[in-house]
């Protein structure tokens, strides 16, 4: 006779995850960028100051473009938009191009019009790194939750500048760089790499009231067929959004591979 109190942690599992992550598999990268922006403005348009976690780099660009088209024809949608940066390169000089503030300046916070009270985001060149998380910690804690939180996913399943390895920090902390992230195509050309990272924890990636992970392109496809997997593992650390209970997975037709295509 099987024991009632025993728990069958893998029905459990199978029951609380199978709903949490939503997978819509567009056919292009121009068709998950529109469905993205569309995501944001819905939501703007519900909590006019919405707090938007903002990553960098390429995926997201098409997605900031469209929000800035709608700002032009909208600007009041926008006018109480509150920004946070999800993440940064850590020891480079500031104002370098290749920053991750330097590259949502010019595809966020300019064209949306975002002043400096309504942005909040860490220092390259802060002189003393732990205190910069700290005070990122402390800023969100007042201030948060995120709204929605915008990530990309990396090829080693990384989420923001939270690596792969055998523990997590939950908050903001200072973060040791893979040596595939240092090949990110933000830092080509750089002689000085960065000597860290500066990033959100996976807590504080969790808090938020939505999560929208954008995906695309050939060399996610094997990132996006294991994060397809719900086993949860800090070495793949996308896997914990496994976890949370508002996660959209947003991916193109070449990165989706096997998963059938939504129009």
């Amino acid at each position: 006779m099987a024991d009632s109190h025993v728990i069958d942690y893998n029905r459990l599992m199978r029951t609380v995850l199978a709903p949490s992550l939503k997978i819509q598999a567009l056919a292009t990268y121009e068709a998950m960028s529109r469905r993205a922006a569309d995501f944001i403005c819905a939501e703007l348009e519900r909590r006019p100051n919405l707090l938007l976690c903002v990553s960098a780099g390429g995926t997201p660009t098409r997605a900031y473009d469209l929000l800035a088209s709608r700002c032009r024809s909208e600007p009041g949608l926008f006018r109480q938009l509150r920004v946070l940066q999800i993440d940064e390169w850590g020891g480079l000089t500031a104002g370098d191009p290749a920053t991750c503030e330097a590259d949502l300046g010019t595809k966020v916070l300019e064209p949306l019009g975002i002043t400096r009270p309504r942005y909040h985001g860490f220092r390259t060149d802060a002189p003393d790194p732990e205190a910069e998380c700290a005070r990122i910690a402390r800023w969100l804690a007042a201030n948060g939750p995120i709204d929605v939180c915008i990530l990309g996913l990396g090829r080693n399943g990384h989420v923001a500048m939270n690596e792969p390895a055998d523990a997590l920090t939950p908050q903001a902390h200072v973060a040791v760089l893979a040596a595939s992230s240092l090949q990110h195509a933000m830092l080509k050309g750089l002689t000085k790499k960065p000597r860290y990272g500066l990033t959100l924890g996976m807590t504080d990636i969790l808090r938020s009231r939505r999560i929208l992970l954008l995906v695309n392109g050939k060399r996610k496809r094997l990132a996006l067929k294991q994060l397809m997997k719900p086993r949860v593992t800090t070495r793949f650390p996308a896997s914990l959004l496994w976890l949370h209970p508002d996660t959209t997975v947003l991916c193109d037709q070449e990165a989706a591979a096997n998963i059938s295509v939504r129009r």
